[in-house]
This record gives structure tokens, C-alpha cells and sequence, in this order.
């Protein structure tokens, strides 16, 4: 267990340092959206594409484990939202709620982690949920969240919104520009290779950080603005994510390896994917869409201080 907390342990580290960064205005909270611009469109992107160029194809697109993600996705969005629901929530709440937790922060902490856990075999599977949780889940509870709206709020219009939000997102895109160049043996000019492979060292420590300084910036941002009764369902939520999801991907995982549609070196990594703590750009987008922020900020908080015991405890289980 100590050999786990050595990696993990630096991880979750990171996050706090960025946190309290924050939380004591070490960090001015106007300099948080220029960091998260930075990780998302310039270091992550890098880090993405060089996996994704280095990571064999069938691994990245493999339909056994778009299938197992996507119908375990299913099944704690549903589980999420009738929750809410059966407590009132309208369709904004329940949807958001259902979205934090089922998308798990993949693209920030998830990549960096599983990796050094597991080594370059775990790509593969992590990047192909992250590109099903980044075109697939999130319009899912985009569209939901505004069931029952109408005109240009109705939920067509909100999930095509969303597929133009999916195509500026450069996440996806350098996932699929790597694993084609490194399909078709393309190798970058050696001074801009040097300029990506810069950008994506730099892209695990600075996204950790940046995770610890946006959960304390939509903590405070929440509670300036005040909020409306509160539903009281967050530490539901997070063990949702944090237990529930893991043991429903693991579950289902173990019975599609007895089948032979999934190999034994994907299940892992998977079951690793799902066990990390909610995805931070869900307070963005439950502001964008009208649900209460200072619930979903909450639950993304608690799941990743939280996860810290929880992830470590699922790798020592599946070692």
C-alpha cells in the first residue's frame, strides 16, 4: 500500500497546492481561467496527441470498450437523475448531478496518473472514455438538462450546442490527429517535436494544480453569488462516483473478459478510470445550463479529496 501512496500521493498533492493557492489569493482567482486556458488548449493537447501517436489504434478505438464505458455511463446517469428527481430536482439539477457523477476527470488527472501506475499499456483504454465521456456523456446530460424547455432551450437545440462545444475542444482532436500520424508513421519536425514534447511535460503538474485552484474558485464563486435550497445529495453523488461507478465498470468488465470481448489488460485501467473523482469542467457547465454550481462544485470537491482513499484503495484491489 505505501508503494501506491508513493504514486498517488503526489497527485492528489499537486491539487492541494493548487487549492490553497487559491483559497488564500496566493493565486488570484482572475489568474485561474488563463491557467485552465493554458492546460486545455496547449499543454493537454500535447500530452494527448503524443499518446495518442504512440498508442496502437485498436487500443484507442476499440468498441468492446466504448460499449462497457458507454453502458455503465448509461447506468449511473440514470441512476443519478431519478435520484435527483424522486427529491424534486428539476431537470437542470438532475442532469448535472447525473453528469458529475458519471464523467470522472480523465483528461486532467486520469492520463498522467493511470500511466504512472500501470505504464503506457493503460493509455489507450483511459483516452478512448475520455473521448466516449467527452462526445457522448456530456451531450447525453447537456440535452437532458434542459428536457422539457422549449424553443431554443429545448433539448435538441442544447445538445447540438453541445457537438459545436465537442468540435472546439481541442482534447478529442489531438487524440485523433495523434493516432493518425502515428498510423501513417508521421513524425514531427524535430524543432516543433521538441516545442510539443516542452508543452507536454509541463501539462500533467500544471493541470493537477490547476484542478486544486478551479475547485476553490467555484467553492468561493458559490458561495458569493448565494444559493437556493439545497438538495443535501452530494456525498451521494460522490460515492456514486467514487464506488459505485468502478464496481459497475468492474462488474460488467469482468463479465465481458469471461466472454473474450474484452482483454485483461484493458479491464484495469478502465475500472482506474471510472474511480477518479469528477470531472472540474462540470461546474462550468452546470452554470452554463442553469443548475446550482455550488451543488456540483461540492461533489467535485469532495469526490477528488476523497478519491485520494478511495482510487488508492481500488489499485491496491486490482494489483
Amino acid at each position: 500500500m505505501l508503494a501506491i501512496l508513493a504514486v498517488t500521493f503526489p497527485f492528489f498533492a499537486l491539487v492541494l497546492c493548487g487549492y490553497v493557492a487559491a483559497r488564500s489569493r496566493l493565486l488570484p482567482l482572475e489568474a485561474v481561467p488563463g491557467l485552465n486556458m493554458f492546460v486545455l488548449y496547449f499543454a493537454l493537447p500535447c500530452m494527448l496527441y503524443r499518446f495518442g501517436s504512440t498508442t496502437p489504434a485498436a487500443q484507442l478505438f476499440n468498441p468492446a470498450v466504448a460499449l462497457l464505458w458507454l453502458v455503465c455511463g448509461a447506468a449511473v446517469i440514470a441512476l443519478a437523475a431519478a435520484w435527483a428527481r424522486s427529491r424534486g430536482a428539476g431537470w437542470p439539477d438532475a442532469a448535472m448531478g447525473a453528469l458529475v457523477a458519471a464523467f470522472p476527470n480523465s483528461g486532467f488527472m486520469g492520463v498522467p496518473l493511470i500511466l504512472a501506475l500501470l505504464g503506457d499499456g493503460g493509455a489507450g483504454p483511459v483516452m478512448a472514455t475520455l473521448l466516449v465521456d467527452l462526445v457522448v456523456t456530456t451531450s447525453l446530460c447537456i440535452g437532458l438538462s434542459q428536457w422539457g424547455a422549449a424553443g431554443e432551450h429545448g433539448p435538441a437545440k442544447a445538445v447540438l450546442r453541445a457537438l459545436q462545444g465537442v468540435l472546439r475542444n481541442p482534447m478529442p482532436w489531438s487524440i485523433l490527429i495523434g493516432a493518425a500520424a502515428g498510423a501513417l508513421g508521421l513524425t514531427l519536425w524535430a524543432p516543433l517535436g521538441k516545442t510539443v514534447a516542452l508543452l507536454a511535460d509541463a501539462a500533467s503538474p500544471v493541470a493537477l494544480f490547476t484542478i486544486g485552484a478551479v475547485l476553490a474558485r467555484s467553492q468561493m464563486k458559490a458561495r458569493v453569488l448565494g444559493e437556493g435550497p439545497r438538495l443535501g445529495d452530494e456525498p451521494v453523488l460522490a460515492a456514486i462516483k467514487l464506488l459505485l461507478h468502478p464496481a459497475l465498470v468492474w462488474g460488467l468488465g469482468w463479465l465481458a473478459l469471461r466472454q473474450g470481448w474484452l482483454s485483461p489488460s484493458a479491464l484495469v485501467p478502465l475500472v482506474l478510470a471510472a474511480a477518479l473523482p469528477a470531472a472540474s469542467n462540470v461546474s462550468l457547465l452546470a452554470e452554463r445550463f442553469g443548475a446550482d454550481n455550488g451543488r456540483v462544485a461540492r461533489v467535485i470537491l469532495w469526490s477528488t479529496a476523497l478519491a485520494f482513499f478511495t482510487f488508492s484503495g481500488f489499485v491496491a484491489l486490482l494489483r
